[in-house]
């Protein structure tokens, strides 16, 4: 397996396949010395010199790791430098003979290019691509398979079907921040245009019954519920978080909250883009209340001297009007000679007409600034409250920004640049911004954070995002801070501070490589992965598998395939072979997206998986490296009660 990248998901994503798959890896990374590439600068060595540090720390601890009983010891990770993915440092990486390759830098276009040389490299080669732009990944994933197709004829459908999985770690991680902002605890998995929600229960009172949901997906660390106890601050042992515990281990854990399955919810169809004919502006956004009234009573004074004009002149209803607009606007003779009944509307329709020219302007400078106001970022109005404070607009805070959006959740982004890439899309959605520095003063009461439903700090900084934190709970000690935390014993020290101080306000810290480094790893083993559920600073997985060739689930009941602390059988897909959608964690689309859904979650126990069957479980890191196969150490399970 070979890593390439330049940032935190490289390391998470070597250390994932080195831990939990027992993968031999090799990772390509920017070299530390000045002048060698376009990463030569300050900004860039210091960058390369942290991601080094890191990756020689993941040699270190995978060196003196043991391997399980009966296995052999695996060598640690090869680290190579190079300035950028070239063929020759492909070469050098062992491409030609790899088994899969993983593209996470930071850039599209760094990425495009290496895919592009290794498949011509190693056309049997799985390739792993990071790519922001969704339009463009889903060409190039066609365009590499088709590469793969001609240069290897006789590559099955299976292996061609994984060959290049385009994926994204903000898409990844987007719906696990944004539930985290939403519902505090509440995490989302989307699987055949289902959406899996596992929200977190507190332990029940005395002479209260826990309600279990559907089923129960782990146990929260014993500090959790402590004020002065941090988030995952018990790593192991009786008092660490445990996934997936079978029913005798929930009823002993007295007083530990729980994470269940407890709904299951059709996403349903997109809605319908509007006709061209529905997206003008209405009239209420053109004018002010205050003026839309000025108009509606010169044009009734303007009709009411219309009709006076046709009963005073007996002359035609057309005509009583064309002679109305003529003296509202001083173009018509004087009225000398004629009764004095027509002389007085002549002179009250001229005052009319006077009074009617300052209130045109006004109409013309109001529509005029609407128009120019529509392409500027709207300022938080007035009396908001209730909302989610989004701070940052970058490549993870766009996607759960539009995440947001979705699902109709009032937001203030809070962004430093101007220029960031998620400006646009607040403009376009109509998102109040406030742009300015977060650690200056006033920024954050700019968006409303005292009367903010939750603060969701996804800057790239650790720093930044626990300034705000710290600023917010002081403004409103109660608000439900969301953190973009990397370090993990960083945020423990966090968590141990904020819980402290607030016992009673919610604070989850989520870290963007670990929740997508899971995801990157299975497509790298050619398996697919559904998405991940942080459960404290662990992740649990959700999987579609085939029961075909698969010991531990083919010919097993539904409860005798059941793994305490390793997977569960959760869904089954109960569509055709040849009709299953080749991706179940993409939503349906197009003429198919109303198709009633193949899965089956109320599964009996004693049903008996066949190998034609295709189940979504749940499953720790470890228990899916097992359940696939891969050399993962050998663990005794109890006997199946």
């Amino acid at each position: 397996m070979v890593v390439c990248g330049d940032d935190a998901l490289a390391e998470r994503l070597a250390a994932e396949l080195r831990s939990v798959y027992r993968e031999r890896v090799t990772v390509v990374i920017p070299p530390t010395r000045p002048g060698t590439g376009p990463r030569s600068g300050s900004g860039g060595r210091a960058r390369a010199t942290t991601l080094l540090g890191r990756m020689q720390a993941i040699m270190a601890r995978a060196a003196g790791a043991p391997g399980g009983e009966g296995e052999p010891q695996h060598e640690a990770p090869r680290v190579l430098e190079a300035s950028e993915p070239d063929e020759e440092a492909l070469i050098d990486a062992g491409i030609p003979d790899a088994a899969a390759l993983a593209l996470v830098y930071d850039d599209d276009e760094t990425n495009i290019r290496a895919a592009l040389a290794a498949r011509r490299l190693n056309p049997r080669l799985r390739l792993v691509i990071r790519l922001y732009n969704r339009k463009l990944g889903q060409h190039l994933e066609e365009l590499l398979d088709q590469a793969a197709a001609v240069a290897a004829p006789d590559l099955d459908l299976a292996a061609l079907d994984t060959s290049t999985t385009v994926l994204s770690d903000a898409d990844t991680a987007a719906p696990a921040l944004a539930a985290t902002a939403v519902a505090g605890t509440s995490k989302v998995v989307q699987a055949d245009g289902l959406l899996l929600r596992a929200v977190e229960r507190h332990p029940p009172g005395l002479g209260e019954v826990a309600d279990p949901g559907l089923c129960t997906l782990a146990l929260l660390s014993s500090t959790t519920n402590d004020p002065a106890g941090a988030e995952g601050s018990d790593d192991g042992g009786e008092d660490g978080p445990l996934l997936l515990p079978d029913d005798r281990a929930v009823a002993a854990a007295t007083g530990r909250g729980t994470v269940v399955l407890e709904t299951v919810s059709h996403a349903g169809p997109a809605v319908p883009a509007r006709n061209l004919a529905g997206r003008g502006l209405p009239l209420g956004s053109l004018f002010s209340p205050r003026l839309r009234w000025s108009l509606a009573g010169l044009t009734t004074c303007v009709l009411g001297l219309a009709v006076a004009n046709w009963l005073t002149g007996h002359a035609h209803p057309l005509h009583a009007g064309y002679l109305t607009l003529l003296d509202l606007f001083a173009i018509d003779d004087p009225a000398l000679g004629q009764s004095s009944a027509r002389q007085i509307l002549q002179l009250l329709t001229g005052l009319v007409g006077l009074l009617l020219l300052p209130v045109l302007l006004a109409a013309v400078l109001e529509a005029l600034g609407t128009f120019r106001s529509a392409s500027a970022l709207r300022r938080p109005p007035k009396g908001l409250s209730g909302h989610v404070v989004l701070l940052g607009l970058g490549k993870v805070g766009t996607r759960v920004l539009a995440r947001l959006r979705e699902l109709g959740i009032p937001v203030v982004c809070v962004e430093e640049d101007p220029e960031a890439r998620g400006v646009p899309l607040a403009r376009r959605l109509r998102v109040p911004t406030v742009v300015g520095d977060v650690t200056d003063e006033g920024v954050l009461e700019a968006a409303k954070i005292h009367r903010a439903h939750a603060l969701l700090a996804l800057t790239s900084s650790d720093t930044t995002n626990l300034e705000a934190a710290l600023y917010a709970r002081s403004v409103k000690p109660g608000v439900r801070v969301a953190l973009r935390l990397y370090d993990d014993a960083f945020a423990t020290a966090v968590y141990r501070t904020l819980r402290a101080a607030h016992p009673h306000a919610l604070t989850r810290s989520r870290s963007v490589s670990t929740l997508a480094a899971p995801a990157f790893a299975g497509a790298m083993m050619g398996r697919q992965i559904l998405g991940a559920i942080p459960v404290e600073r662990r992740v649990l997985l959700f999987a579609a598998l085939d029961v075909a060739g698969h010991p531990h689930l083919e010919g097993r009941t539904v409860t005798e395939s059941f793994r305490p602390g390793a997977w569960r059988v959760l869904a089954l897909d109960s569509t055709a072979p040849d009709e299953r959608l080749p991706d179940l964690a993409a939503a349906p689309s197009g003429e198919g997206a109303n198709h009633p859904t193949g899965l089956v979650w109320d599964l009996h126990p004693g049903y008996v998986l066949h190998p034609q069957d295709r189940v979504v479980l749940a499953a720790t890191r470890q228990g899916l490296a097992e359940l696939l196969g891969r050399r993962a150490p050998v663990r005794t399970w109890p006997a199946d009660p």
